[in-house]
């Protein structure tokens, strides 16, 4: 059910799919852009803006939004400052850390848009306060191949591993999402297990876990691991039972 309103925000683009679904759960209707990538709910009506990394300035511009939402991450500096040049007003998030995603959804549904604190987002907070450290192992996080990347420090993603007792091996890397040779990867002693996201890179039980052949691979949600918006309720026991799955 749609929130009531109290400003003055009729018209929102969202150029990050995590922002777009939190839109959608709490007011649809705001919804007015989206990027092609945005897909959930799946029954998106928005106009569709290209990506997340090149979105469509002037389709944007010509749907006379009363607000944009983006994140420093997913989003360009340089697109973010066009759509600032042709007046728009730019919400730009930054979520690295769990408690961070929920400061940065409620400033963008209660302040940058006027609407009433959603129930879901304190349900979601109720989830990750009961969440225990049930696990005490080590990871690697492949979040593409070709060349193989993995999650470095100072990510959203490790911060929800963390939360579950999954440390990563790349916490303390120089950079957030470095390029490690494989042949690293798999070095004795690395790590107790491999996560394998079905996003960015679409790791599947075919894809993936046969380039770890001595480690178990937990293939997880990337969109549980990933996304900060209404899968934050689910994405508890989504992981952690993936990881139990590849623990044995």
């Amino acid at each position: 059910m749609a929130q009531t309103r109290t400003g003055t925000v009729r018209r929102v683009v969202s150029l990050v799919p995590s922002l777009t679904e939190a839109l959608a759960a709490t007011a649809p209707e705001l919804l007015t852009g989206v990027t092609d990538w945005c897909s959930h709910p799946p029954d998106l009506t928005a106009a569709r803006v290209r990506g997340t990394k090149n979105p469509d300035v002037e389709r944007i511009v010509a749907l006379a939004p009363d607000l944009v939402v983006a994140n420093e991450e997913e989003n360009r500096e340089a697109d973010i400052a066009a759509l600032r040049g042709h007046g728009l007003d730019v919400l730009v998030t930054e979520v690295r850390t769990l408690p961070q995603a929920f400061t940065e959804l409620d400033r963008m549904l209660t302040r940058g848009c006027g609407l009433a604190r959603p129930a879901w987002l304190g349900e979601a907070e109720d989830a990750w306060r009961e969440v225990r450290a049930e696990f005490d192992v080590r990871a690697v996080v492949p979040i593409w191949r070709r060349p193989w990347m993995v999650l470095g420090r100072d990510t959203f993603a490790g911060a929800v591993l963390a939360h579950l007792g999954v440390h990563n091996v790349y916490a303390e890397h120089a950079e957030r999402y470095p390029r490690v040779p494989v042949e690293e990867l798999n070095e004795p002693g690395r790590a107790d297990l491999v996560v394998l996201p079905d996003e960015p890179y679409s790791f599947s039980a075919e894809d993936g876990p046969e380039a770890f052949p001595a480690l178990p691979s937990a293939l997880v949600s990337g969109r549980h691991l990933t996304w900060y918006g209404p899968s934050l309720t689910e994405a508890p026991g989504a992981l952690a039972g993936a990881l139990r799955a590849a623990l044995g």
